[in-house]
């Protein structure tokens, strides 16, 4: 299962009630078609958009980590595209991190070189 990050914007003529209902409605979707929600955030809350979306100038955000299996993004975004209530929808597939990089090697003073610097030292002294 692969982890992922939807954010969508709910109207704001929808009252709390069902702005609850609303967002419990997807989270069920979430699970009912094998995915795992992880967390709902609704600290963004209501906000200005930054251009009107069907001559509407404020949206509530609701941001939802889960893990889903690799369909249902695709379902997700059908229905949030059928309901009204729904402004805009964004889901984005999160990577793991994987530290592939090796670290540099130490290179170690080559003898050459040492004795190379010290052969013009000599010639000087001469």
């Amino acid at each position: 299962m692969n982890r992922y990050e939807l954010t969508y914007i709910i109207d704001t003529a929808l009252e709390e009630t069902a702005r609850k209902e609303l967002i419990e409605k997807f989270s069920s979707l979430i699970t009912a078609n094998g995915g795992e929600v992880e967390k709902v955030d609704e600290t963004w809350g209501k906000r200005r958009l930054a251009y009107a979306i069907n001559d509407k100038v404020e949206g509530y955000y609701v941001l939802v980590t889960m893990k889903a299996p690799a369909e249902l993004p695709r379902e997700i975004e059908r229905n949030m595209g059928i309901n009204e209530n729904i402004l805009r929808c964004l889901i984005i597939k999160l990577e793991e991190k994987k530290h592939s990089v090796k670290p540099r090697p130490v290179r170690a003073a080559a003898p050459v070189a040492a004795a190379e610097a010290e052969a013009p030292a000599a010639e000087i002294a001469e």
